[in-house]
C-alpha cells in the first residue's frame, strides 16, 4: 500500500524570519497548506491561466510544443556550471549590498547614506536617503534575478517535456505573482523606517533633555552657554545599528528572491533525468 504524502506548507522566507526575529513583524500563525494560501491569492482570471500550463497528464512528448529554433541551437550548460553562475550572481548582489557594486558585474554602484543627520532634522523627511537605498538595491535584485530565472528556465526547457512544462510553470507564476511580491517586499521599507523615526524621536528627546540640563546648569553657575558648542547627544548609538540592520533586511530578501531560481537549478541538477 502506498502512503499518501503529506501536503506541502508554506515556505518561510528568510525575510520574514529576519523581520519576526528582530521584532519588525509580528509572527505569523501556522502557515496553510499551499492549495489552500494560494487559492486565496489569484482571481479566476489568474486561475485560468496558470490551468491553462499545467497539460493533463494524456500529453505525451512527442505532443508537447516544440522549443523556439533559438532554444534548441543552445547548447545544455552543465549542472556544475550552472551553480557557479547562481552563486556568482548571488555573491555579486551581496557584494552591491553590503560594500557597492563589484567592478566588472554590470551592477550600479549603490551608496549608504552618510550616517550624519542635517539639522535641523525633519521626521518626516529624515528616513527618504535609507528608502532611496532601500529601493535601488530591490530594482536591481528584481532585475538581475529575473534575468537569472530566465536563464535557468530556458536551461530547464532543453531537458524534455517535463523540462519544458516546468519552465513553463515557474514562467506563468512568476508573471502571476509578481504583482503581489513588489507590495509585499515594498512593505520592508516601511517596516524599516518606522522602527528609524521610532529611534530618531528618542534620539531628539535626548537631545532635548541634554540641552535643558546643560542651560539649567550655566544658569545656575552665573555663566552663559556658548551657542557654539551645544550639548549633543551621540546619534551613532543607535544609527549605525540600525543602518546594519537594513543591510541585513536587504540580503535577506536576496535569499527569498533567489528560491524560485534555487528551485529550477535543483531541478537541473538532480541526478534523475526530468521524464513526461
Amino acid at each position: 500500500m502506498t502512503r499518501a504524502l503529506p501536503r506541502a506548507s508554506l515556505y518561510s522566507a528568510s525575510l520574514v524570519r529576519f523581520l519576526t526575529e528582530n521584532a519588525l513583524l509580528a509572527p505569523a500563525r501556522q502557515a496553510e497548506d499551499v492549495g489552500q494560501k494560494l487559492g486565496d491569492w489569484l482571481d479566476f482570471r489568474q486561475a485560468i491561466a496558470l490551468h491553462g500550463v499545467l497539460p493533463p497528464d494524456t500529453v505525451s512528448a512527442a505532443q508537447a510544443a516544440p522549443l523556439p529554433a533559438h532554444v534548441q541551437r543552445m547548447a545544455p550548460l552543465a549542472p556544475d556550471a550552472l551553480a557557479r553562475h547562481v552563486d556568482k550572481v548571488r555573491a555579486q548582489l551581496v557584494e552591491s549590498i553590503t560594500q557597492g557594486a563589484p567592478a566588472g558585474s554590470g551592477l550600479a554602484r549603490i551608496d549608504m547614506p552618510e550616517p550624519v543627520l542635517e539639522a535641523p532634522v525633519e521626521i518626516k523627511t529624515a528616513f527618504e536617503p535609507y528608502r532611496r537605498f532601500v529601493a535601488a538595491h530591490q530594482r536591481q535584485m528584481d532585475s538581475t534575478l529575473r534575468s537569472l530565472r530566465a536563464q535557468l528556465r530556458l536551461q530547464l526547457s532543453k531537458q524534455g517535456s517535463a523540462g519544458q512544462q516546468l519552465a513553463a510553470l515557474d514562467a506563468a507564476f512568476e508573471k502571476i505573482l509578481a504583482e503581489r511580491e513588489a507590495a509585499l517586499l515594498a512593505k520592508t521599507s516601511k517596516l524599516l523606517e518606522k522602527r528609524f523615526v521610532q529611534a530618531l524621536k528618542s534620539h531628539m528627546l535626548l537631545q532635548a533633555l541634554a540641552t535643558e540640563t546643560a542651560d539649567a546648569s550655566d544658569d545656575m553657575d552665573g555663566i552663559d552657554a556658548n551657542p557654539n558648542d551645544p550639548p549633543k547627544a551621540d546619534p551613532s548609538i543607535w544609527l549605525m545599528p540600525l543602518r546594519q540592520t537594513l543591510r541585513q533586511a536587504l540580503l535577506a530578501e536576496l535569499d527569498t528572491r533567489l528560491q524560485p531560481s534555487l528551485g529550477l537549478l535543483e531541478a537541473l541538477t538532480a541526478q534523475a533525468p526530468l521524464t513526461p
